[in-house]
């Protein structure tokens, strides 16, 4: 259970998380089990609106939550031109929260290693590996990562097109390694929502300017072209989904580590 904020700390310079996404993402993680006494957990930070909104969330979670945890942040640095993340570190280092800071020559390491013609899938797992590699180093045992609600019903959506199968992003489960365990505290929150927050506290939050993400997949946009215009005539259409999906998101993580799956 979450506590209020008492006086003494309204008068401090908290960011509050709105009310409505406190409740979402603590209601994640209860449900699949996503945060367990003294885990250290590490967040994928981009410098995007999810990923802004989420490190505010866990710090929030983290003085108010009896369960006791250490949270730190890392941000990758693709060295892409127009994308500077760097103006992140002073931010980060003010809320007091463990900062990593990674550079990686992708277009270079593309170059090199990329089999197939998306880099943006190609900057997405080389990045993914990265942030593994920076959690056994410094000693994270959980990854944290941003994605919403309407990535999970894109996802779902994108399977059943395009390969014939009910799939998407897991809620908590174990990477290939099976020494680290990935959440996703926003499963229940949406887009919009994230960016409402992030505007209204006035997060610094870092435009991506990359070619690759700016153009933005074709097919998950459909997706999203697709949902939006589904959800003028039904207003509950993502409430169900995320109903519908509940199977695919939890997987068998329900009963702790040995039986989490990879997705």
């Amino acid at each position: 259970m979450i506590k209020k904020l008492t006086k003494k700390e309204k008068r401090k310079d908290w960011i509050i998380p709105p009310k409505i996404i406190r409740r979402q993402v603590g209601r994640a993680i209860a449900q699949y089990k996503m945060i367990k006494e003294n885990d250290k957990i590490l967040l994928g930070l981009s410098g995007g609106k999810d990923s802004m909104a989420l490190l505010v969330i866990l710090k929030y979670l983290q003085a108010r939550s009896p369960v006791k945890f250490e949270l730190a942040a890392c941000t990758i640095d693709p060295k892409i031109p127009g994308f500077d993340p760097s103006p992140l570190k002073e931010w980060v280092n003010k809320m007091n929260i463990p900062f990593f800071y990674e550079a990686e020559d992708m277009v270079a390491l593309a170059d090199a290693h990329m089999v197939g013609n998306s880099f943006c899938s190609f900057c997405a797992r080389q990045k993914r590996g990265t942030l593994y590699s920076v959690c056994r180093r410094e000693g994270y045992n959980v990854l944290a990562l941003a994605q919403h609600l309407d990535d999970l019903a894109e996802s779902f959506l994108m399977s059943a097109f395009n390969a014939g199968q009910l799939r998407t992003m897991k809620a908590h489960y174990l990477n290939n390694d099976q020494d680290v365990r990935i959440i996703r505290p926003l499963i229940r929150t949406r887009e919009q929502q994230t960016r409402d927050f992030s505007r209204e506290a006035q997060l610094p939050v870092i435009e991506d300017n990359c070619p690759a993400c700016y153009a933005k997949p074709q097919q998950r946009q459909r997706m999203k072209e697709l949902l939006l215009a589904e959800e003028q005539h039904n207003p509950h259409l993502y409430a169900n989904l995320l109903t519908a999906m509940q199977p695919l998101i939890a997987d068998d993580n329900q009963n702790g580590n040995a039986d989490l799956r990879k997705s």
